[in-house]
């Protein structure tokens, strides 16, 4: 089958490799489309040269798991795991979702990381009703989705962006207000912090006594610095945690999907190219031209799934 690779002197490139070979708790899944992260991106050369990458998937299951668990052949899917930008990839049934009727499968196929790192870190922070959460980075795919969940718990949400255009562009709705930087905001009870660096230590500054803050992401790649003194306060304890759980996905990817179904929760998709353009929208993502995820339509040049 085809797949994308990491090669030399390029973000990904197309190569011929294995089939992968489903465990008895996996399902086969035949990918008809994919998506981009930024972390994927800037952290490819990590990987060993010839690595399938992706874990985004949406798709149709070729063969059900040989454990019996999961969806049956023929079922619309998306997807969490390893392996994602190829024609076919294995994934553990407990991290497959099916896909609602008229959700299109590109949009369930933007979901998986960037709406799990958004409800888990939601989640996780306890917002609820009545709460202020604070949302940094809020014109990214976590940013946004992790403002409209906070929204749906009832909190005030301030989705904070980094430039007057970005905020003209932000539609969240009502109960959200969109600032641009962190001049002038109003201590908050949770952060949802995804730029990280000086952002980082300036929200952190905002948070309440017991107040939490997620960082669920480093888009800006510079170092935090904390003034000395900043890590105290009086009253009770305020707590920075880290976010990585990738556990058992399915159940919350099809959480996110029946609301997504039910119009309660929007996928922006900045742009949806053929699998053979990866390099093309990679750019403009790694360099912040574009905003919304990056979708790819996997298989031959031209053909697109239904």
């Amino acid at each position: 089958m085809r797949a994308l690779v990491v090669g030399p002197g390029a973000v990904g490139r197309l190569a011929d490799v294995p089939g992968p070979v489903p465990g008895a708790g996996q399902a086969l899944v035949e990918v008809h489309r994919t998506s981009v992260n930024f972390s994927e991106l800037r952290h490819m050369d990590r990987l060993p040269e010839g690595t399938v990458l992706g874990y985004d998937a949406a798709g149709v299951v070729l063969r059900p798991a040989a454990d019996g668990t999961g969806p049956a052949e023929g079922t619309r899917v998306a997807a969490f795991g390893a392996g994602a930008w190829a024609e076919r990839a294995a994934f553990d049934t407990d991290a497959l979702a099916v896909v609602p009727d008229g959700v299109d499968l590109a949009v369930a196929g933007a979901l998986p990381m960037s709406g799990l790192t958004a409800l888990r870190s939601v989640r996780a922070a306890g917002v609820s009703l009545g709460s202020r959460v604070l949302v940094t980075g809020a014109s990214g795919s976590v940013g946004r989705l992790a403002a409209q969940l906070a929204r749906l718990a009832g909190a005030h949400v301030v989705a904070s962006v980094s430039s007057p255009d970005r905020a003209r562009d932000l539609a969240l709705g009502a109960g959200v207000e969109v600032v641009t930087g962190l001049d002038g905001v109003a201590p908050v009870d949770v952060v949802i912090e995804v730029v990280g660096g000086p952002t980082l230590v300036a929200a952190w500054g905002l948070l309440k006594p017991g107040g939490d803050l997620q960082s669920v992401g480093w888009a800006c790649g510079q170092p935090a610095v904390f003034p000395p003194g900043s890590t105290f306060s009086l009253g009770p304890a305020r707590s920075m945690s880290s976010f990585g759980d990738a556990d058992s996905p399915g159940p919350d990817l099809a959480f996110l999907l029946g609301l997504v179904a039910a119009g309660n929760l929007s996928v922006e998709i900045g742009r949806r190219v053929p699998w053979e353009r990866l390099e093309e929208a990679a750019a403009a993502q790694l360099d912040r031209t574009l905003t919304g995820k990056v979708v790819l339509d996997v298989g031959p040049a031209g053909h697109v799934h239904s």
